[in-house]
């Protein structure tokens, strides 16, 4: 083999898809290459002009435009172009222009026919474009385990037992020995609501309620059944109920289908499923005595964590399972304050913000907290209680594994302990005169959901905001324009730029670059549909469903995020595995060939949908 072939051999096996060819195949085709050489400005290849190799860029710099003009993607060394005017009548569709001093290795048509043929994963590579192929990327990790894949409708062994709302206790109790079963459902007797559910009764019911508080047996159920009724839909998976269950302490969950109910599952058909999982980890915390009891169970959480990456769990099932892990040492901690101080003197409601109110916690994460007061409090009176109470969650958390948050956004801080009417202005000001430092307040507490106490005032703050930003375009460009501070690791020919921060020098920090300004434009589309989703994926499809994004643009985005967000997951597993402590940096020589060419993907999405956020919100611009 001749100095110039080797040249090309050496070169071609460090690029998909060839690194996937036998090294003989590859000795072939450096025999067959030709070398074509394009100077800056140079048109490569015109719109409809036939096509008869596979392009390959040696060196130097290549745009593909669209029909229209608009710049479709710049390419560098080692990337394919051509391949969609094979595979399409040898017609070229996307137009391409040396931007610069550019060497081309051109494969003739005859050559990638065989190889198109021969090789799925040469086919594979070729036949996507860059959406389908993070796509088929993104599925080909959706693998999970029986937990994560079974629906709740698989748990339900029989019918509902249901009584009227009329019943008395006694036929209550009667019907449920007679059926064998732990729990009735109370439905509404009311002929225009045929089948509603209107509360629950179980085994706990009848001995507190109604044993213990003495009362007759003819006692109406209605007066002892639980109301406030938590279920869940027949379409949700087993590990979504698991956590319903585990968020709200509930043994017993009803099963609905399109709202009418058909079965209730008890936490045993659950524990008898899954044995192993996150559940464990959050009753060890709900027994735990005290605060130094509780910091031994963060060894288990990561446990958890690494188990759910094993077995293919995706980013939300994980987010969400960590999400309610952190939620449960806040409540345990608050149960534990309390114990301690006493009960507190005026109703209040301790929240979680940011990501673990979104349900995308991670195994690295700070805490953000803060508090919702009566207003009936009275600083001078009773902030030696609150600030009591913050101090021993906070402390608490960092024991745990939460660290303190940088910019202290802690409940610690007096500035986060308002009453339910400050709050109320607080955001409002923050809405109608936005500014760099209430921006950053509003990404912040604008992701935010009640764990402990009224939890009804947390709900009441979201309304809030949604109803202001939602009519408030000033806001919601400024918040645009916030939004594209963060922007992904890519430099101009698509090459990863590195953080230059010391500790992590020469590192993408996959939360500052990826994760993090995903969910902040994603915010911002969600405020401005009205969405009541927390969790992103659940808020982009609310904003897929309202149809303001570009065509094929929401799909595109669901598959970035999830990839960058499992990339960031594995690596901080594999850090736990190995025993180091893990972080949100990756450096790309660490990364697959295939993690690194589906991030670069990722990250062009996210630029595309940083580019149209600016577009579409901007000042005085109804959106």
């Amino acid at each position: 083999m001749e100095a110039e072939q080797l040249e090309v051999l050496n070169f071609i096996r460090q690029w998909a898809p060839f690194t996937a060819l036998p090294e003989e195949v590859l000795e072939r085709i450096a025999t067959q290459v030709e070398v074509a050489y394009y100077r800056a400005g140079t048109i490569i290849l015109k719109y409809g002009d036939p096509v008869h190799d596979l392009y390959l860029v040696r060196s130097g710099a290549v745009e593909l435009y669209r029909r229209n003009g608009e710049l479709h993607n710049r390419l560098s060394e080692g990337s394919l172009f051509g391949q969609m005017g094979l595979l399409m009548h040898n017609k070229n569709r996307l137009p391409a222009t040396a931007l610069e001093d550019t060497l081309i290795y051109c494969l003739p048509e005859a050559l990638f026919n065989e190889l198109y043929e021969g090789f799925e994963a040469f086919s594979d590579f070729v036949e996507v474009g860059e959406s389908t192929r993070l796509r088929h990327a993104v599925s080909r990790h959706q693998g999970a385990n029986e937990l994560m894949t079974s629906s709740i409708r698989e748990l339900i062994s029989r019918d509902p037992v249901s009584i009227g709302c009329s019943a008395s206790v006694f036929e209550a109790a009667q019907k449920m020995t007679d059926e064998g079963v732990s729990s009735i459902l109370v439905l509404n007797e009311d002929s225009d609501a045929e089948q509603e559910v209107a509360g629950i009764i179980t085994d706990r019911d009848l001995r507190t309620r109604v044993l213990a508080a003495e009362l007759p047996s003819a006692t109406p159920v209605a007066q002892v059944m639980s109301t406030d009724l938590v279920a869940a839909e027949s379409d949700q998976y087993v590990f979504e109920a698991m956590l319903t269950m585990l968020r709200y302490n509930l043994h017993h969950l009803p099963v609905l289908h399109r709202g009418k109910p058909i079965g209730v599952v008890a936490l045993s058909d659950v524990m008898r499923h899954e044995s192993r999982n996150s559940l464990f980890v959050v009753r060890h915390i709900f027994r735990a005595q005290d605060a130094d009891e509780l910091a031994t169970i963060a060894d288990d959480a990561r446990a958890c964590f690494v188990r759910m990456v094993n077995e293919d769990a995706n980013s939300h099932m994980i987010g969400s399972a960590m999400a309610v892990i952190g939620r449960s040492f806040k409540q345990r901690l608050l149960e534990l304050a309390e114990e301690k101080l006493g009960p507190p003197p005026v109703p209040y409601c301790f929240l979680a913000l940011g990501s673990m109110a979104r349900d995308e916690q991670l195994v690295v994460t700070d805490q953000d907290n803060a508090i919702i007061l009566d207003n009936g409090y009275d600083a001078e009176a009773h902030n030696d209680y609150f600030a009591a109470l913050a101090t021993y969650v906070c402390d608490g958390l960092a024991a745990c594994g939460y660290s303190y948050c940088t910019g202290n956004i802690m409940a610690s801080n007096p500035e986060w302990r308002k009453t339910r009417r400050e709050w109320e202005l607080c955001f409002l000001d923050w809405i109608d005169n936005p500014n760099a430092r209430s921006l950053l307040n509003s990404a912040i507490f604008f992701d935010l959901d009640g764990v402990y106490g009224h939890l009804e005032w947390a709900e009441q703050l979201n309304r809030l905001i949604l109803r202001r930003a939602r009519r408030s375009p000033r806001f919601l460009a400024s918040m645009a324009r916030n939004a594209l501070l963060r922007t992904p690791p890519l430099g101009f020919f698509k090459e990863f730029v590195m953080e230059q921060d010391g500790k992590h020098n020469n590192s993408i920090n996959l939360k500052r670059r990826g994760t993090a300004p995903l969910a902040d434009l994603v915010r911002v589309h969600a405020l401005a549909v009205g969405s009541k989703a927390r969790n992103s994926f659940e808020r982009l499809n609310d904003v897929i469903e309202a149809d303001i994004l570009p065509r094929g643009r929401g799909p595109d985005l669901r598959d970035a995020m999830e990839f960058i967000a499992m990339v960031r997951i594995r690596h901080q597993a594999m850090d736990l595995e190995a025993g180091r402590e893990p972080d949100n940096n990756i450096e790309p020589e660490n990364l697959s060939d295939f993690e690194r060419r589906n991030l670069k993907d990722a990250f062009q999405i996210l630029s595309q949908a940083q580019k149209f956020l600016k577009f579409r919100y901007q000042p005085g611009r109804t959106p």
